[in-house]
This record gives C-alpha cells, sequence and structure tokens, in this order.
C-alpha cells in the first residue's frame, strides 16, 4: 500500500472508529461467508451476484469509487483464498455467459473420511491409553473423542488385558519421544547399574520403545561413537534438546527392538507380597505369581520402587532389604517426611 493509500486507510478508521482489530474480524468473516457461498452452488458465480449474496461486500450504490472498492476487495479475497489452499475455481456456466464466475468444488476442498482399519484403530487406541498419564493427555482424549464422532471404533476402552498396557509415568519419556520425533540430539544425566553417581551423555534419538514392562531410547551416542540404548529409568534430571531440527537421520534399516533386548538381563530377584487391590502394574511385570506372592526380576531398585511405591498399601516388600528401604524413602518423599 502506497503512503497515500495508507493514510487514506487511516483517515477512514478514524472517521468510523473501527480499529484494526475490527476491521481484522470483519475481514476474517468475510472469507468465511464467501468460502460458504462459493461451496453452496455448483454453478460459477460472477462478482456481482457474489457482491448481492455476500455479507460484508458494500452493495452497489451506482458510483464510480464504490464499484472499484469493491473489486479491489475482491481480488484481494480471492488471493487470500487461494494463498490458503482454497481451490477457487473460474469458468462459465456456458457460452452465452459475458464473464467469468467461481465456485469451490466440495470434492476438492473437502477432507475424506478418516477410515482405520482393525490393526490401526488398535494401534490408535493403544497410544489413547500410552497419553492418559503423560503431558499430552488432553489431547489425546480430544483427539480420540473426534474420531469417535466420525464413526471409528478406536477401541480404546476395552477391558483391561485386552490390549498391552503402557505406562507412561517416566518423566522424561515425552522429551525424548519429541526429540526423536524432530531429530534433534539430547543431553541427560545416566546412572548405569555399576556406578550410582550419573554421567553425562550425548545422545541421537532414534527412537522410544517399550520391552518388558520397562522405557527404552535408543539411537547413536556420541560420548561412545556407536549406537547405544539407555533404560529410562535411569536417566537422573531434564533432559536438554539442543541443536536444531532435523539435525540427524535414522538410518533407514536398524532394528530398535536389537538393540534394546541384547541389553543385559534382570541380575536380582524381588519378592513382593500383594495385601490388597491397585497392584495390577506388578503383577504384569511379575514372573510368578503364586497366592498372591509376586516374583519379579530386576537390576535398577529405583525403577521397581516407584512401580511399587504406586501400588500403595496394596502390596508389601518381602526381599530383598535394600527394595523395601527405597520404597520407604519414596513414601517419605511423598508425604514431605524427612527420614
Amino acid at each position: 500500500m502506497s503512503n497515500s493509500g495508507s493514510a487514506r486507510a487511516v483517515t477512514q478508521r478514524r472517521r468510523t472508529g473501527i480499529s484494526f482489530e475490527d476491521m481484522a474480524a470483519r475481514r476474517a468473516e468475510r472469507l468465511v461467508n464467501l468460502v460458504f457461498c462459493l461451496l453452496s452452488t455448483r454453478q460459477y458465480l460472477t462478482a456481482e451476484r457474489i457482491r448481492d449474496a455476500v455479507p460484508g461486500y458494500e452493495p452497489a450504490d451506482g458510483t464510480r469509487e464504490t464499484d472499484e472498492a469493491f473489486k479491489r476487495m475482491f481480488e484481494r479475497d480471492k488471493a487470500e483464498l487461494r494463498d490458503l489452499g482454497v481451490p477457487l475455481e473460474t469458468g462459465r456456466n456456458s457460452g452465452f455467459d459475458a464473464e467469468d464466475g467461481y465456485r469451490i468444488s466440495r470434492r476438492d476442498y473437502e477432507l475424506p473420511p478418516i477410515e482405520f482399519d482393525a490393526a490401526e484403530a488398535a494401534v490408535v487406541g493403544l497410544a489413547g491409553r500410552l497419553w492418559q498419564s503423560a503431558t499430552l493427555g488432553a489431547a489425546a482424549r480430544s483427539a480420540l473423542l473426534k474420531l469417535r464422532a466420525a464413526g471409528t471404533d478406536i477401541r480404546a476402552d476395552d477391558p483391561p488385558g485386552s490390549v498391552p498396557h503402557l505406562d507412561a509415568s517416566d518423566p522424561s519419556l515425552p522429551a525424548l519421544l519429541e526429540a526423536a520425533r524432530t531429530s534433534r540430539p539430547v543431553h541427560f544425566g545416566y546412572r548405569k547399574q555399576t556406578d550410582p553417581q550419573p554421567q553425562r551423555r550425548t545422545l541421537e534419538p532414534w527412537g522410544v520403545l517399550s520391552w518388558r514392562g520397562r522405557w527404552y531410547v535408543a539411537g547413536f551416542d556420541r560420548d561412545r561413537g556407536e549406537p547405544r540404548s539407555f533404560r529410562l529409568s535411569r536417566i537422573t534430571g531434564k533432559v536438554e534438546p539442543f541443536g536444531t531440527p532435523g539435525e540427524f537421520e535414522r538410518p533407514e534399516k536398524v532394528d530398535l527392538l536389537e538393540l534394546v533386548a541384547g541389553r543385559q538381563e534382570d541380575s536380582h530377584i524381588a519378592r513382593i507380597k500383594v495385601t490388597g487391590p491397585g497392584a495390577g502394574a506388578l503383577r504384569r511385570l511379575a514372573e510368578s505369581d503364586k497366592d498372591g506372592e509376586l516374583i519379579v526380576g530386576f537390576n535398577d531398585v529405583e525403577w521397581l520402587a516407584r512401580r511399587v511405591a504406586s501400588a500403595g498399601s496394596s502390596v508389601q516388600v518381602l526381599s530383598p532389604p535394600e527394595l523395601a528401604e527405597a520404597v520407604v524413602a519414596r513414601l517419605r518423599a511423598a508425604a514431605g517426611v524427612e527420614a
């Protein structure tokens, strides 16, 4: 817009008392009305017919100035619709028409229906269960409701045990999922089983997966110069992404499960007595369950202590003593009681 045009626009706003916000709202409303109008017809509508039918355009009053103002406004609106990706068609209904008209084809404008096969629907439902305990819980519930409204059975409410249970309580899970999705490297502290002092690690995360009830992140370890996997329960502190999105590429034929499954097997055994309801997650981890006494293999005492503590008074640790002490410490911390 030229300086003289800007001055005229400011003068007009002063005269009418219309703010920039009001003008933007009226423009958006006019564009919506224009889209509805052009969607509701199969014929091409001329500019003059659109002018009469769409609220927001100034009606003709026989003056040249008003007609030119409408033409400029209509040209800007057409350009904006096309910039937004709206398939605005131009054509004539017959050879007798003297000027072009406009319409929007519903076939090209509307999105196709969302359809999932049985396996895809089960995966979507499983994802919904995963995010129930993570930071995207509200967004996941909204997405599932929209899919149900569209007639898609996402099977999120199947009885427990019909689909795998995923515990998303690890605080580093959301950050690592996002880093893997955007291909951003991360820093984090990691406590090995043989070393209680955490070490700072730098990883290009290729993906995050759950194996045997535990979450792992696998990728390229820049510190070691080779692919590695890390158990999320041993990550300490905050996961810190750095660099820019797309900084690395995940290898095409990498097998994340193979990276994780090759880890050392559980080297410790815990005996846990179930004394009430609410121990379903521990039962799923157990190698055996005889008369309410669970045998659970583990390497990381803090990882198992968090799950035992979440069951509250429904369970009692029989052995080993260090697991019982870790559970008591977690419960004291949650209650704000000093040791």
